[in-house]
């Protein structure tokens, strides 16, 4: 497909172009690209019973979100220190 000379005369056109304080922000991007790329399309083989297992997946049952007894501050008309509002 290419050769080495090719490639280099490439990678020097980029360098050129771009900048040498580009090319690692482009490297990143071209990194996280691929990687949500490659999981997307991981997703979309297992959602459509093809993926391992053979059969279609159950969608994931809803999940609910409670809160903790701490979690929730209740709005009184008293001060911060416990005491009666102060008119």
């Amino acid at each position: 497909m290419f050769g080495i000379s090719e490639l280099a005369i490439v990678l020097i056109a980029v360098v050129v172009l771009l900048g040498a304080k580009k090319l690692p922000e482009l490297a990143r991007s071209m990194g996280k690209s691929a990687r949500i790329l490659k999981s997307e399309a991981g997703a979309m083989k297992a959602g459509d019973g093809t993926g391992p297992g053979g059969g279609a997946a159950e969608p994931p049952a809803p999940r609910t979100i409670r809160a903790a007894p701490g979690d929730v501050i209740s709005r009184t008309d008293s001060d911060p220190e416990g005491g009666p509002a102060r008119s």
